[in-house]
């Protein structure tokens, strides 16, 4: 039991730094990484949700001290991901995890593969330590972005985590995000995602406070060590480098789903 807390420990350590340097909560890989050592199946799937909130603030926090965060797109996500993610959380009593699992697999997977081989070229100034002023928007950004919200916010509350790992790879991809506003509005808004899921899983009796706690200690620093060096990363290279961990990502998730 002591060692298993040691590791709950070191796991935060690990997602919270992770999900600092690109732009998610990291309850979707505290998960498995939980289950490897033993936690039982609810604890390993409910108890990083609240965990890696507090990390995911202080993330979100960096970015937008430099300017990145696209208030309007947070705002419309949160309105409509909020309700979505609730109606996800008590659809997790009836539904099981491996389907959902190979679908999140697949389009984590393709979104990692499409930075790889087709990386978006940094514009003038976006490597500049403040972001561009004028956000330009895509046709139709707004139902592009309800149905966005609405999708990842039924899996996250679905899968019990903050939904950031398709959160982000989808304001790059179907809003045209910069990378790094990718992260830290995908941040931002992953941490009131994972609020209401909390609250139900919660009340469902999933979440062990103490493994949660310790997840949550290791995690809250090591997110803002993660996203200072992402905002000190050049946008192209760290752009091939999330490509590299959500191909890895998605290929865990199939291979996880198919077991």
């Amino acid at each position: 039991m002591f060692w298993q807390r040691v590791g709950a420990l070191i796991i935060g350590i690990f997602v919270g730094f992770l999900g600092g340097l690109f732009g998610k909560g990291g309850s979707a890989v505290a998960t498995p990484l939980l289950s490897l050592i033993g936690f039982p199946g609810f604890v390993a799937v409910a108890a990083p949700l609240p965990a890696t909130i507090p990390g995911t603030l202080v993330a979100a926090a960096e970015y937008s001290h430099s300017h990145w965060l696209d208030w309007a797109v947070f705002w419309w996500s949160v309105a409509i991901g909020v309700p979505a993610t609730i109606l996800g959380a008590y659809l997790s009593k009836l539904t099981g995890a491996t389907p959902l699992l190979l679908v999140t697999g697949v389009l984590v997977l393709a979104f990692g593969l499409s930075f790889l081989f087709e990386p978006r070229k940094a514009m003038p100034g976006e490597e500049d330590k403040d972001a561009p002023r004028e956000i330009v928007r895509p046709r139709f950004w707004k139902l592009r972005l309800v149905a966005v919200a609405a999708g990842v916010g039924l899996i996250s509350g679905l899968l019990a985590n903050s939904g950031g790992f398709l959160l982000a790879p989808s304001y790059a991809k179907f809003l045209g995000h910069p990378i790094k506003r990718a992260f830290a509005t995908s941040l931002a808004v992953a941490a009131v995602l994972a609020v209401p899921g909390t609250v139900v899983h919660a009340y469902l009796g999933h979440i062990d406070w103490a493994v949660a706690g310790l997840i949550a200690l290791g995690s809250v620093p090591s997110s803002y060590f993660g996203a200072k060096l992402a905002l000190r990363s050049r946008s192209e290279k760290l752009e091939m480098l999330y490509g590299a961990v959500l191909t890895a990502l998605g290929a865990f998730f199939l291979i996880h789903g198919v077991r």
